[in-house]
C-alpha cells in the first residue's frame, strides 16, 4: 500500500519560555507522514519547496526519516512558509504565520502542476487536512478534488483530517463550504469537536455524521484529561478512550500523530476500534514531548505488526 500525504512543511520558530527562539520544520501533514514512515508504512510527501538552503533541510531530514521524496517538486526562487509557535503553561499552543508566497501554495499550478496530479492518482491513500486546502486557492482545490475523484474511481481512498487554522481562510463561510465538499470525497474522516465547533457551531456534528456509513469516521473529542475517539464504521460505533497521559507538555502534533496511528494500523489489518485505542498511545508519547517530532526511541510498541518492519 502507497500513501501520500499532501500539503506544506514549514520554517518552525518555537519561542522558549525565556523568549528565545529555536528553529526547526514543521507541518500537519508532515509530521502524520513522518509517523506513518516510523510505523512501517511506505508514505511520499507531496508538496512544492523552493531551491533555498532551509528546502535542502527539509527534503534531507524527510528522507532520513523513510519519507519518499518523489513527489517534492522544487520551484526556482522560491522559499517555505514560517511560522512561531507558542506555548502556555498547560502545553496549548498558538501559531502565527508568514506563508503568503510560501512554495507549497503553486504545487497545482504551472507546467508541474499536471505532472503531480496525474502521480497522485496511483496512489492507494491520499491523506490531506484542512490546511492543506487552505493553500491552494479554488483553481487548485478544484484541481485536486478532479484528482482525487478519478483516484476513488479506479478504487483508491481518501483520507481528510479537519484540521481547521482560521487564518488560512478569507472567511469562515468559505472555509465550510471547502469542508463539506472535503469530507463528502473523503472515505475516511478524522474530525475533532473543537474543529467542528469552530466551523459549524452546533450543527457541527451533524456536518460530520451526515457521511455517516458511507465513509469511516473517527470523532475526537479532547475536552476531557483523557480525550475520547467515537469511531463509526459501518453501522458500529465504538467510544474509545485514551489512557491518562501523567504529563503534557506540548500538544503540538497530537492530531497529527493520531492519525498516523491509526492509518498505520487499519492498514495493517486492524479494527478500527482497536486503531482508534493505538492511535491513543502513539499520540499520548507524542504530547510528553516538547514539539511536534519525539525522538525515536520515544515511539511507544504499538499492538500491530506495521507493513515492511520486521518482528
Amino acid at each position: 500500500m502507497r500513501v501520500a500525504c499532501v500539503g506544506e512543511c514549514m520554517v518552525e520558530l518555537s519561542e522558549r519560555p525565556d523568549g528565545m527562539l529555536s528553529r526547526g520544520f514543521g507541518g500537519d501533514t508532515l509530521n502524520t507522514a513522518l509517523y506513518l514512515a516510523r510505523l512501517g508504512v511506505a508514505v511520499d510527501y507531496v508538496t512544492a519547496l523552493g531551491d533555498d538552503p532551509w528546502s535542502d533541510e527539509m527534503a534531507e531530514a524527510w528522507a532520513r526519516e523513510g519519507i519518499g521524496l518523489s513527489q517534492v517538486r522544487r520551484l526556482p526562487g522560491r522559499m517555505p512558509g514560517l511560522y512561531i509557535i507558542r506555548t502556555d503553561a498547560a502545553g496549548e499552543r498558538s501559531f502565527h504565520y508568514w506563508r503568503d508566497s510560501a512554495a507549497a501554495r503553486d504545487l497545482f499550478a504551472g507546467p508541474g502542476g499536471a505532472a503531480t496530479r496525474a502521480a497522485l492518482e496511483g496512489y492507494d491513500v491520499v491523506y490531506l487536512s484542512g490546511i492543506s486546502l487552505s493553500l491552494y486557492g479554488e483553481a487548485g482545490r478544484a484541481a485536486l478534488a478532479e484528482t482525487l475523484g478519478r483516484l476513488r474511481a479506479r478504487g483508491g481512498r481518501v483520507a481528510f483530517d479537519t484540521n481547521y487554522r482560521p487564518r488560512g481562510w478569507p472567511d469562515r463561510e468559505a472555509a465550510r463550504t471547502v469542508f463539506r465538499a472535503a469530507m463528502a470525497q473523503a472515505d475516511l474522516i478524522f474530525a475533532s469537536v473543537e474543529d467542528l465547533d469552530w466551523l459549524y457551531g452546533e450543527a457541527g456534528e451533524g456536518e460530520v455524521l451526515r457521511h455517516r456509513g458511507r465513509a469511516e469516521i473517527v470523532l475526537k473529542d479532547s475536552s476531557a484529561r483523557a480525550p475520547v475517539a467515537r469511531v463509526l464504521a459501518g453501522e458500529a460505533e465504538t467510544r474509545v478512550p485514551a489512557e491518562p497521559v501523567e504529563r503534557v507538555v506540548d500538544t503540538t502534533a497530537a492530531g497529527d500523530s493520531f492519525a498516523a496511528g491509526y492509518l498505520a494500523a487499519r492498514l495493517a489489518g486492524l479494527d478500527p476500534a482497536p486503531a482508534a485505542a493505538a492511535a491513543h498511545r502513539l499520540a499520548g508519547a507524542v504530547i510528553g514531548h516538547r514539539g511536534a517530532v519525539i525522538p525515536p526511541d520515544a515511539m511507544p510498541a504499538l499492538p500491530f505488526q506495521p507493513p515492511g518492519v520486521p518482528a
